[in-house]
Formats: C-alpha cells, structure tokens, sequence
C-alpha cells in the first residue's frame, strides 16, 4: 500500500519548537455501498465496473485518481462553513456520481498533506441511485467490489482501516435523522399556551440550517411534535423535499400528569417503528423527550443531551439502534 503521509512525517523538517499553526485541512467522504444481488439504480454500463462477490454480500465502491495513481475512497475538502457530512454526501457525488444515504460515522483519519495536516470524516453510506459515471479529470474509474477484494486493491493504510470498520458494522436498514426543535424564546414571556409558541429569528435560522442536513437522508416522511415550534422547525425541509408534516403525539413532551419516563419509552418506540419500515424519515421532538428515547434505544447511559437546532444522525438494523451521530 502506499502512505498518503507526507514522507518527512508529522512535525520532521521543523526548527525545534516551531509551531504547527497552519488550521487543518478538512475534508469528507464516505464507503459507499449496495447490495451485490440487487444492484439497483447503479447498475449499467456507465456505473462503472463491477467485480463479483458472493451472494447476498454487497459491493463498495473504490474511486482511480489517475493524478496520483491510486486507488482510495471518494473524498473531498469541505468549503467554507460547510457541515462535514453534507460535505461527505456531496464529495461522493461529485467523484462517482451516485446519490447515497449517509448511515453510520466511521472512523476520522488524519495524517499531513502538503505540509499540513488534514483531517477527513467517514461515513458509510447506502447508494439509491446515479447520473451515470462519466471519466474526468480528478476520477477517471470507480470500481464496485466485494469487501475483500476493495481491501486489496486500495492504495493506502488508513483508508483499509475505514473499510474494515464499515465491514464489521451490521447491514442498517433504516435512517432516522432526529431533530431538536430551533429556539423559540423564553417560554416565560409568551403568554399563551405553551404549545403556540414559535419560532423566533434565532429559530428561523437554525430551522434553514437543518433543513439540507435532514434532506440528506432522503426521508420519505416527515413527522412532527404537536408543538408549533416542532413544526416550524421542520417547515424549510418539508419545502425543500416538497412533503406535507405529520403530527406525532408520540414525540410531544410529558403533559401535566405525565411521567417524562412514558414519554421516552412512546417516542424511543415510535423511532424503532418507523426505522423498521425500512423508509428513511426526518423527525422533529422536544428537549424533555429525545434524551430519554435516546437512551432507551441504545441501551445504555450516555449524554443525550441536545441543543435546539441540533440533532442526530440515527442508524438502525431493523428496530433495533445500531449507531447515533451529532448533526
């Protein structure tokens, strides 16, 4: 294999005690795969070429960057301000043409290149379809291969390692791309009923920034708290995706009399249901709800904890949470 390293190596060439102030290189990209016996929307003469695998398996894909020479997972730098796994989905599709979901993160690389370092973020990520592979200039071959026979032709240490990452995950069959309500105030000075309360500027603008994130996983539906922050929240992405917005009493926070534990065992069950279909969704919930549905489905303590206006990237085999990203 080849090191994408610089060969001096972190840190050699330097006077002593010279400082690395140069910001890191960032950069995204992803393992993009598809089942080997149901090739799909990438299957044609332009998708690129195809080894055999065992039935049942599934195919990645492997990008040929002929500046270089190698073989390496699609990838690409983040412009400026750009979230890293809008970047990812992006960069995928710029490099093989393919439309993919993001599922579940991988691990983050880093090494230097061109003198600096550089940091790239990984996700696996599930191909729905393609505009047909064209050779250009940065990529001039993908390649769809079985997992071992990717792991052999790569060109580099560290994106071996992130293929057999993605090779020990479970195959997920469902997305869910959970989302805190944007800010809407202080509840303190809104007069009327607390469920009327709405976004306010600072809300707006978070509710704009999710929208693409939440588009990224393609949803099929869109499902909402009752409240009309909830609501609000997702108005952009439901423009951006041209879906209505389903409400859920099943995501609302605990009403007078309620226990905070009923609610999170309703909404953490209404997130197994709808990730089993197999549909990938886009959800909006509340701050006294996600935390406890969160901890519920991973079966295990953790800080669930999140922001209004943030929120998670949720990977499922069947009902059961296989892995959680931060939006």
């Amino acid at each position: 294999m080849l090191d994408e390293r610089d060969a001096a190596g972190p840190g050699r060439g330097r006077p002593p005690g010279f400082p690395d102030a140069a910001p890191p290189i960032r950069a995204a990209g992803g393992v993009v795969w598809r089942p080997a016996d149901d090739p799909g929307p990438v299957e044609g003469p332009a998708a690129g070429s195809t080894d055999a695998a065992p039935r049942g398996g599934v195919l990645v894909c492997l990008v040929h960057r002929p500046r270089y020479g190698d073989w390496s997972l699609p990838k690409g730098k983040l412009e400026p301000g750009e979230h890293p796994l809008r970047a990812a989905v992006r960069e995928v599709a710029e490099e093989t043409d393919v439309r993919a979901v993001p599922q579940v993160r991988l691990p983050t690389v880093r090494y230097r290149s061109e003198g600096r370092p550089k940091v790239v973020d990984y996700w696996s990520m599930r191909a729905v379809g393609t505009g047909g592979f064209q050779p250009g200039t940065e990529v001039d071959d993908v390649r769809w291969l079985g997992v071992d026979e990717a792991l052999r032709l790569v060109s580099y240490p560290h994106d071996a390692e992130v293929l057999a990452a993605y090779a020990a995950l479970p195959t997920v069959t469902g997305t869910v791309a959970l989302v805190r309500h944007a800010h809407a105030g202080k509840r303190a000075t809104w007069s009327g009923p607390d469920t009327g309360r709405p976004l306010d500027a600072k809300g707006w603008a978070q509710a704009h920034t999710l929208a693409p994130l939440v588009a990224l996983v393609r949803p099929a539906r869109l499902l909402s708290a009752s409240a009309r922050r909830c609501v609000q929240t997702l108005d952009p992405a439901a423009a951006l995706l041209d879906l209505p917005i389903e409400i859920d009493g099943d995501l609302d926070e605990p009403r007078p009399g309620q226990q905070p534990d009923e609610c999170a065992l309703a909404a953490a069950a209404r997130l197994a249901a709808l990730a089993a279909t197999g549909e990938p969704v886009g959800v909006c919930s509340q701050g006294k709800v996600i935390p406890g549905a969160l901890a519920r489905l991973s079966g295990r303590p953790g800080d669930f904890t999140t922001p209004k206006g943030g929120g998670w990237l949720l990977a499922f085999a069947g009902d059961r949470l296989l892995a959680g990203d931060r939006l």
